[in-house]
């Protein structure tokens, strides 16, 4: 089975945290045509747990024009990329000021296969300390809590969590605690 080849590409729009290109290509078939991609680098999403407690965060995601909860996550600044253990670690303290001794990684997930070529990696944060959060600007109107685990689950079953990112992570993690065999 063929594959598509990339013919030409040329960035469309570039800011601190992507950039759009627009890519001719060549079908297995031979015909051609026109893929965007939006290019954003590798994130960290961090479910942070202490016992049954897990901790949220909270902000505007202006796209929605809605207040979601989701899971600490997040890319480095200006399209860097960090080494996916570093960024977890740097996204868990800059959004909720938690430090953890343990981070283990649970799985990755790619965000939308169909236009963009960000993967994240999840990670499962212990061993917890408190401290001050370290934001960026962007994340001034961003709230912080402990939920617990029934509590986690209702939210995203009624809709108040509905970040596939976190959603798919709350599944790495189930699926993390299953015993295998």
């Amino acid at each position: 089975m063929g594959v598509i080849r990339q013919l030409q590409s040329r960035e469309v729009y570039r800011n601190n945290w992507m950039t759009l290109r627009e890519d001719t290509i060549r079908r297995p078939d031979g015909t051609e045509g026109i893929y965007s991609v939006i290019d954003k680098p590798t994130y960290a999403l961090v479910i942070a747990r202490d016992e049954e407690r897990y901790h949220l965060v909270e902000q505007f995601r202006y796209p929605l024009g809605l207040r979601r909860w989701e899971f600490p996550q997040g890319t480095a600044p200006d399209r860097l990329d960090l080494d996916p253990d570093a960024l977890a670690h740097r996204e868990l303290r800059e959004e909720t000021g938690l430090r953890a001794t343990s981070m283990q990684r649970l799985g990755q997930l790619d965000v939308a296969a169909g236009m963009s070529s960000q993967r994240g990696w999840v990670y499962l944060a212990t061993g917890l300390s408190e401290g001050e959060h370290e934001r960026e600007h962007e994340e001034q109107d961003m709230h912080s809590a402990w939920f617990e685990r029934a509590e986690v689950e209702r939210m995203m079953r009624e809709g108040e969590i509905t970040d596939a990112q976190s959603i798919a992570a709350w599944a790495l993690l189930l699926l993390n605690e299953r015993p295998t065999g």
